[in-house]
């Protein structure tokens, strides 16, 4: 993995866009895993992939940002730029207009099921969005809008390492209900990594939805996973009953939620404690959604 630092940017500006030399360069203070993410000045910011297989999402999102951007009711990201290999970085990289906001945590939102409700509204006109040429999921956006049982195996074997420390057997439950239906109408666009960190507040209420470097068009299960890593009962139903999806794409949305869950409780992936925390909270909603029908 190339170091990827102040003085890299800072050349790279220099050496591509002379023009904007005598700005600023600093990390942002949130960063990402997927790409580092710099201010230049005050009203851009540099992006760059951390590693190969999240070099595609520079093209993709150049291409199809701009595209999207007039058609949704809240801003994401508008690119300006595109920047070159270069001193040893070997991938394509982008320079984005700078969008105010704080990432999502409940104590700064005003009113949950709200924000919830404007969640859906945003997904819904996404996937309203001629999906026609668009990207189709795949290895690119880690299958993202496309088939669960692609992370089958791997599921399987979280529940089977999870074997009396969680109630392995509604788990599984959930997983087998959710691999039961597939989208049956025609691809939509979908985000692809909806998180509270991708999500923008101002004032207490939903401002923004940034990166969108695993998005494509397919199945937009994907895009229910908040519902339960970041919602509560109330703000759930609200967010269900916006987005206006049946039982079966509710399931599956559940299986992507439960499959992340799981994966990082059983340390099948590098993870923090605050994560496993964090997994263990959305298996213990999820659990209890499942019971519950």
């Amino acid at each position: 993995m190339p170091v990827i630092d102040t003085p890299l940017v800072c050349r790279l500006i220099e050496t591509q866009f002379p023009g904007w030399a005598h700005l600023p360069v600093r990390p942002v203070a949130v960063g990402g895993w997927d790409n580092r993410t710099f201010h230049l000045g005050t009203t851009m910011t540099v992006r760059l992939p951390s590693a190969a297989h999240y070099a595609a999402q520079v093209e993709k999102e150049q291409r199809w940002l701009p595209r999207l951007a007039p058609l949704l009711p809240l801003p994401i990201p508008q690119p300006v730029a595109q920047g070159t290999p270069a001193f040893g970085y070997p991938w394509n990289w982008s320079i984005y207009r700078w969008i105010d906001g704080e990432a999502a945590q409940p104590e700064k939102i005003a009113d949950l099921p709200l924000f919830a409700a404007a969640l859906a509204e945003f997904l819904v006109a996404l996937r309203a969005v001629d999906a026609s040429e668009g990207p189709h999921a795949g290895p690119q956006n880690f299958f993202r809008g496309g088939a669960l049982a692609v992370y089958d195996a791997e599921t399987r074997q979280a529940l089977r390492t999870l074997e009396g420390q969680i109630d392995t057997a509604t788990a599984t439950a959930v997983w087998e209900a959710a691999l039961t239906s597939s989208w049956q109408a025609a691809p939509v666009w979908f985000h692809g990594d909806v998180a509270a960190s991708n999500l923008l507040v101002q004032a207490g209420r939903l401002h923004a939805v940034i990166d969108f470097g695993s998005c494509g068009v397919g199945d937009p299960a994907c895009d229910l996973v908040l519902a339960w890593t970041f919602l509560t009962e109330s703000s759930r139903e609200a967010f269900r009953k916006g987005l206006g999806l049946d039982e079966g794409t509710w399931a599956r949305g559940r299986g992507w939620a439960l499959w992340k869950a799981l994966i990082l409780r059983a340390g099948l992936v590098q993870t923090s404690e605050f994560e496993a925390g964090r997994a263990q909270r959305t298996l213990d909603a999820l659990l209890a959604e499942h019971q519950a029908l």
